[in-house]
């Protein structure tokens, strides 16, 4: 029997096949379904009601984290064991006409749908983790008021969650049957390109471990800046230690995004680790012929009259050298605060300018002398030299 040149016995004959494979299958698989998302509705409503119940009790979170992982996990276990169910009654297909060869899958489907399942099962695993060492770096960062700890511990957690899934693959990769040894050879050598390719970027990186680790400075810490913008402030507050960069903000509210790696190449000053308090340089100049002790005297005043300066160690002047016009002098003083430093110096400058002029003390400015000789010119003669 044909209709428009198709042979409707052989459709018949495949129709039959299909009905004759999933006829018996199918009120089985409904039934597994059906079993499957009640199982799934079930184990969720206990296990919410046991993260309730055990809200109330305690005061940390790992408890609660623990239930919900291991709500996770459950329903991931009940999604996989329906699934491996249904492909085994499904698949491989047997005396059907599509495939009869058992060889064909080499590894079954259902052991591919344990492999992912282990690798999915490590994911609300690894949350797990990631809450207990979160709780761990709470009780660090309590007892320790370091910002590197805000820094580091971050990453450590990341690195761990990081480990916890990397163990998960390769264990569902082991019991796939799949070599593992190839694959860490080939990632070697992809990591030797990658490396070769972004050797600025893994020089940052490595120089960011460092930086965390040797804690030349830390958030909040006051450091000069080696390539700020022109007409900008030269130092800034650091706020934020990050693995490729640190960012630091300058007086003008300018964020600037330093590589660590230039960082680590350069002396970094800075102004606020030892303490906050520092002592302070401020160089002035008087002339020649102004009184130089009297000078001292008005510098020191005008050290004691800002606010934020030390009384004890005392401030200090000292003769520095000579200049062409002027005799160099230094005021050194201590302050209370590093971040103020600029502010006081300035005051301290302007109160000094006050007096100086009111007791006469001359500010030097460059001097020339010039000689006139008085003479009769040579007189040339005419057409000679």
């Amino acid at each position: 029997m044909e209709f428009l040149g198709i042979d409707l016995s052989v459709l018949q004959q495949w129709w039959d096949g299909v009905v004759e494979y999933v006829g018996p299958r199918l009120l089985p698989s409904l039934g597994l379904i059906v079993l499957t998302g009640l199982l799934y509705l079930v184990a969720g409503w206990v296990l919410r009601r046991v993260e309730k119940r055990l809200a109330g009790r305690t005061k940390t979170d790992i408890d609660d984290q623990l239930v919900r992982s291991l709500r996770k996990g459950i329903r991931l276990t009940v999604v996989a064991w329906a699934v491996s169910q249904l492909l085994g009654e499904w698949i491989p297909v047997r005396d059907t006409g599509i495939t009869t060869d058992p060889d064909v899958l080499v590894i079954p489907p259902q052991k591919w749908v344990w492999g992912v399942w282990m690798v999915l099962i490590f994911i609300p695993f690894s949350n797990f983790v990631g809450q207990l060492l979160r709780v761990m770096e709470s009780r660090i960062m309590a007892r320790s008021d370091t910002a590197l700890d805000e820094t580091a511990l971050p990453m450590v957690n990341r690195f761990v969650r990081v480990l916890v899934i990397t163990i998960g693959v390769m264990l569902a990769m082991g019991y796939l049957g799949l070599e593992i040894g190839p694959l860490l050879a080939g990632a070697g050598v992809v990591g030797l390109a990658f490396s070769l390719a972004a050797k600025d970027t893994l020089s940052n990186l490595i120089a960011g471990v460092l930086l965390i680790m040797d804690r030349p400075f830390q958030v909040g810490d006051r450091i000069e800046l080696w390539s700020a913008p022109n007409e900008t402030g030269t130092w800034g507050d650091v706020i934020e230690i990050g693995i490729r960069a640190t960012k630091i903000r300058n007086p003008d509210n300018l964020v600037v995004v330093v590589p660590n790696n230039e960082i680590m190449q350069r002396d970094i000053i800075n102004y606020t680790m030892s303490g906050e308090d520092i002592r302070l340089r401020i160089p002035f100049s008087v002339a020649y012929e102004s009184d130089i002790e009297r000078a001292k005297v008005l510098l020191i005043q005008a050290a004691l009259e800002v606010q934020g300066v030390k009384p004890d160690p005392a401030p200090i002047v000292i003769v520095r050298g000579f200049g062409p016009s002027e005799v160099n002098l230094q005021l050194r003083v201590w302050i209370l605060e590093a971040r103020n430093r600029r502010r006081i110096a300035d005051e301290i400058t302007g109160i000094a300018l006050g007096g100086f002029a009111r007791e006469g003390v001359e500010i030097p400015y460059p001097k020339r002398e010039l000689y006139i000789k008085q003479g009769e010119a040579p007189q040339l003669m005419p057409g000679g030299e």
